[in-house]
């Protein structure tokens, strides 16, 4: 991981769309701070097309979509993505998963659920579970004492043994049925909302993704510009795909300094 500072200026002047990490990334301890939120605007103010990117529900979308300075997000790791669009101001989403599906899938989410609580003790379902859609997110740090590094893998293995897809977040454990992630929605979603195809590799180098942990490990490997902030570091021995620059500072602090420098004449 190379320091942001040797991101070329000549490569930051061609960005034209920031995905983002939410948690840990734009949020400081939870808290999403008047720093971070500035960031935010302007980029969007400068022109460049800004789109988070997050294991969040769908409930948190529906919010984030209508009311921050965003072009769109994706949400639940993939499983989604919503945009205001601002000639009607009417929201509008995308599912990747027909209706009956994702109903047939909420009964085998709760059986897996259930063997999560009974044989992983201290963990706990996340709080914002009820506004989610597609997957299960188990909480291992935000709202219970922080669980060591071998339990959360234990999460890990009894989503996988159920036929689960999982990954960690820097809070949370999220699991769902089907093979799509933060990445295979970010693709759709510019081919399908802006007609780019970002298998063209200069396309990906107008591409910023800006994350903090494991489960942004495909984005990090697959863009050029991947920025980790500081706290990425956490994660350092669980990333198969590290970012290629590193912020100085950690959390929304290093979003802002990513912007900063996106944004330097």
């Amino acid at each position: 991981m190379k320091p942001l500072n040797q991101l070329p200026r000549e490569q930051a002047r061609q960005v034209t769309t920031v995905f983002t990490d939410i948690d840990d990334t734009l949020t400081t301890g939870g808290k999403l701070s008047a720093q971070a939120y500035e960031a935010l605007e302007s980029l969007q103010r400068s022109g460049l097309r800004v789109i988070p990117v997050t294991g969040r529900p769908a409930g948190w979308c529906d919010h984030i979509a209508r009311m921050w300075p965003v072009d769109g997000v994706i949400g639940e790791n993939g499983a989604l993505y919503m945009w205001r669009d601002e000639a009607s101001g009417k929201l509008h989403t995308r599912h990747l998963l027909e209706e009956d599906i994702r109903r047939e899938n909420t009964a085998r989410l709760a059986a897996v659920r259930e063997k999560i609580l009974r044989e992983v003790p201290g963990c706990a379902v996340a709080s914002d579970q009820f506004c989610r859609q597609y997957d299960l997110a188990i909480d291992f740090c935000e709202d219970v004492p922080s669980l060591e590094l071998d339990v959360i893998d234990c999460i890990v293995r009894i989503m996988e043994e159920a036929g689960m897809t999982a990954k960690i977040s820097s809070i949370h454990v999220n699991g769902w049925f089907g093979d799509y992630d933060k990445l295979s929605m970010a693709r759709l979603m510019m081919q399908e909302r802006y007609d780019i195809d970002l298998d063209d590799e200069a396309e990906r180098h107008r591409c910023v993704f800006a994350g903090d942990s494991p489960n942004d490990a495909p984005m990090f490997a697959y863009f050029p510009l991947s920025v980790g902030v500081a706290n990425v570091l956490d994660f350092a021995d669980r990333l198969p795909h590290p970012p290629r620059f590193i912020t100085h500072r950690a959390s929304g602090a290093g979003f802002a300094e990513l912007t900063q420098h996106l944004l330097e004449p």
